[in-house]
């Protein structure tokens, strides 16, 4: 028997906290990273509204980054949970070999391609809405990008350390990277005056950290043992996985495509309006709204951790035929689901004033909070729906149904949240861009519902496994 086995007889809901709780926290963190630097930007009152936009203008490109590790660390999380449950011991280790050797690759890449077409990328993420805004931009741009390759380590290993049954560490490595960068960033922007290049090294000092100490697991793992032949690459180990972490991947990149089109139709409509339309107040909807989509991430970083949290018990058990096991561990992660979106739709809708007090509109005109109260009430008026549909897309990856996850996905992420990104300023100027995310909830609730209820039926069948597609 496997060390794991003990995911195929706890009660599920004492392994949903097992697991869940510290991979919260662990995303949370992770979120944190960004919003910390804005919030001290924010309050810089060198840098105030001008920083806060290029914070949003390069935000998104670290989601890219952000986008690729998940896709290798969860999937591979999934497969090799599945794995061990059937036992395959030797598959697993290859499956995690191969994830640490793409995710390094990947972050090389990924960092050449960005200081290559720097002007290019910010310029296409709305960073000319006025010149000092893309100015600091690239100065945080540049900076940022130097530690790609250390945060996408570090963000793809989280998930398999947690498929190795430790999920303690995971959130703890987190956690450390996050504790520098909560430490220094005050030291470096407002101490040493370094602006936005202090947010950024304090930031890369962190994922230096995390990725540090995920080394230092690999080489002392409990449930997989890696040799170094595990490194080699396979074709078909490669297959298994990285299908199973699409739905990570698009959750992510989705944010990427919506923040591209939301950024360019807040610059071209904000331009229309007879308050935004003046040079000095510009940047404020683009600053704005990435405070927003801040809390959104807060939001969606608890939902997707209570999520992928189950992944490891859900796919062990699916690899050893418990399928009324991964039902009732699907019936708690909704309702679980349910219970987020309320809490977060209660805080939008009584507290927007306080939110965004935390983001410096003390420093600002009282533009910039009256915009960011509308914002808050409207843009993330279904935050109910939109954690059920987040929920949703990360369990059905976890159990295997990699197609059905990635369709359900990107119907969401790129069909609605960018059509409906680009359509409905068209009729309804800015107002246009807030009511683009509950229309886009609502419709793929709708969808989600129906494949929820067939897969409650499909898991209630006796069968010794679930394809994994």
């Amino acid at each position: 028997m496997g060390r794991n086995n003990y995911l195929e007889k706890e009660p599920v809901g004492k392994l949903m906290r097992m697991y869940a709780v510290p991979c919260v926290i662990s995303l949370l963190v992770a979120a944190l990273y960004n919003i910390v630097d804005q919030i001290f930007i924010a309050n810089a009152t060198y840098l105030g509204s001008y920083g806060n936009a290029a914070n949003t203008v390069v935000f998104p490109l670290t989601i890219v980054a952000l986008a690729m590790a998940v896709m290798i660390g969860d999937g591979a999380c999934a497969y090799v949970s599945i794995l061990l449950g059937r036992r395959k011991e030797k598959d697993a280790a290859g499956t995690v070999g191969n994830a640490i050797v793409l995710s390094a690759v990947s972050g090389i890449v990924i960092t050449i391609l960005y200081l290559v077409f720097s002007d290019q990328i910010l310029t296409m993420f709305g960073g000319t809405v006025n010149e000092e805004t893309f100015l600091l931009a690239k100065e945080y741009f540049f900076w940022i990008t130097a530690g790609i390759p250390f945060y996408m380590f570090g963000q793809a290993m989280n998930p398999v350390i947690r498929s190795d049954g430790s999920p303690k560490f995971a959130m703890m490595s987190t956690l450390a990277g996050a504790a520098f960068n909560i430490i220094f960033d005050p030291i470096l922007i407002f101490g040493l005056k370094w602006g936005m290049m202090g947010a950024a090294v304090a930031t890369i000092g962190g994922q230096i950290v995390t990725a540090v100490l995920a080394v230092w697991y690999l080489f002392h793992m409990k449930a997989v043992r890696l040799e170094l032949r595990s490194l080699v690459l396979r074709g078909r180990l490669i297959r298994h996985f990285i299908p199973l972490g699409i739905t990570s991947l698009l959750s992510q990149i989705s944010l990427v495509a919506a923040m591209a089109a939301i950024n360019n139709m807040l610059r071209k409509y904000g331009a229309m309006d007879a308050v935004f339309g003046q040079s000095q107040y510009a940047q404020i909807p683009m600053a704005v709204v990435g405070i927003v989509m801040k809390f959104f991430q807060i939001v969606i970083s608890i939902s997707v951790g209570m999520a992928a949290g189950c992944i490891p018990v859900a796919g062990y058990n699916i690899g050893a035929g418990r399928k009324d096991r991964a039902k009732e561990l699907f019936c708690l992660l909704l309702k679980a689901e349910a219970l987020l979106g309320a809490a977060a739709l209660l805080i939008v809708e009584f507290f927007p004033h306080q939110l965004i007090g935390i983001f410096g509109a003390a420093n600002e005109s009282v533009w910039y909070t009256t915009f960011a109260v509308r914002s808050f009430r409207i843009y993330l008026c279904m935050m109910i729906f939109a954690t059920i549909n987040k929920g949703t897309f990360i369990y059905l990856q976890a159990i295997g149904k990699a197609f059905a996850s990635t369709m359900i996905s990107m119907i969401r992420e790129v069909i609605f949240g960018v059509g409906f990104a680009l359509l409905l300023p068209r009729f309804f100027g800015l107002n246009g861009v807030l009511y683009s995310m509950p229309v886009s909830d609502i419709l793929t609730f709708l969808i989600a519902a129906v494949v929820i209820r067939n897969t409650m039926k499909e898991l209630s069948v006796r069968s010794d496994a679930i394809a994994v597609f």
